[in-house]
């Protein structure tokens, strides 16, 4: 992937120098208006289904909260973060969501609408946020109560090593699939999904869940498309790879891995096949349209 002469966003918190110390709020991240589980999440389950022989399925309930999701937390303070980061992966994340912002300003723009940015959180161990404590264990997430994304970088070890899904590709993927959740929360995709949790059932939910998550995997394709044709990132074998990091995670991947068996019905992020061809489909098109998960039958 060339990002080296890209533009960096300056909307980066750097708290790696804080550490991960005394934090109020514990606990996981907890949904405030939206959900406060990451891409990651399902990749950390995975590793420690492995590690401690727990269901990873178990393991995503815990850290999806489980009750009163959008019940709001009370935000500690903030911790400490320094300047633009200097180091080369600090700086790769700066590029790669410099590039989100410029794609989803023009696409808000075209729209008669105007882009708000995120703010990218860079931390170690553990940070407060409005969603509660984050924690290196969730893997990257979007927390819609503060519009941050959050990320330590030591998943991008966890990715590469324990999910066979290396490259820096596969890396950007990771941000701008959590951009894309953003992009749901300024739509108000979340607020829908909030008030539908209070009216279907666990496995009706579920469902939609899927489809949330299939939509900001096509939007991290709409990025990578209009991305690409502006700065010419793409290099042979990026699709391949983050092609290969979305189907490492898929439902049916991790469950198959777990129990040997595959339970449609508690699907909360998509097949691998599913989450492939949604973001190839936003790779493609670069259409917002095309990535309505919502209202079309066949996903």
């Amino acid at each position: 992937m060339k990002w080296e002469n890209n533009r960096q966003s300056d909307q980066i918190e750097d708290r790696r120098a804080s550490g991960g110390g005394v934090l109020g709020g514990g606990g996981a991240p907890r949904r405030v208006g939206g959900r406060g589980v990451g891409l990651g999440t399902i990749a950390i389950a995975l590793v420690a289904g492995w590690i401690f022989g727990i269901n990873p399925m178990t393991i995503l309930g815990v850290l999806g909260g489980a009750g009163d999701l959008a019940a709001p937390v009370e935000q500690s303070a903030p911790a400490a973060s320094t300047g633009q980061p200097s180091d080369p992966m600090g700086q790769f994340v700066a590029s790669v969501l410099g590039g989100t912002e410029d794609v989803w300003t023009t696409v808000f723009q075209q729209s008669g609408a105007q882009y708000q940015k995120p703010r990218l959180v860079l931390f170690r161990g553990a940070t407060p946020t409005a969603c509660g404590t984050g924690q290196a264990a969730m893997g990257p997430f979007y927390c819609p109560g503060d519009q941050k994304v959050y990320i330590d970088l030591s998943f991008y070890d966890t990715l590469r090593q324990q999910l066979g899904a290396p490259g820096d590709f596969a890396q950007a993927y990771v941000i701008a699939h959590e951009v894309g959740h953003h992009v749901q929360n300024l739509m108000g995709v979340t607020d829908q999904m909030e008030q539908a949790r209070r009216r279907v059932s666990e496995r009706e939910y579920n469902a939609l869940s899927v489809r949330l998550e299939l939509q900001a995997d096509c939007f991290a394709g709409i990025w990578a498309h209009h991305n690409h044709k502006t700065n010419a990132i793409l290099e042979p074998g990026d699709v391949e790879e983050a092609l290969n990091a979305a189907a490492a995670i898929g439902d049916d991947a991790l469950q198959r891995k777990s129990q040997g068996t595959v339970v449609p019905d508690s699907f909360t992020h998509g097949t691998s096949e599913q989450r492939q061809r949604w973001f190839h489909k936003g790779l493609e098109t670069g259409s917002v349209k095309a990535c309505d998960t919502f209202n079309t039958r066949s996903l």
